[in-house]
């Protein structure tokens, strides 16, 4: 298996707010070579839409179950 960017962990959840910063972070792990793990999740604070996608490295054998 590749070693992955700065050493992270081959599952990454990535969260915040629903907006253009937090789709150029997915933008950028997709460039990186991380692949989408799963939906999406949403949800509603009070004030804010937030916002959860799961990555894995692409080189991770992952099952889902």
């Amino acid at each position: 298996m590749h070693q992955t960017p700065d050493d992270r962990p081959i599952y990454r959840l990535l969260t915040g707010k629903d907006d253009r910063a937090f789709c150029e972070r997915v933008s950028e792990a997709l460039a990186q070579g991380w692949r989408l793990y799963g939906s999406p999740a949403m949800t509603w604070d009070g004030e804010h839409v937030k916002v959860a996608q799961a990555v894995v490295w692409h080189a991770a054998d992952v099952i889902k179950s």
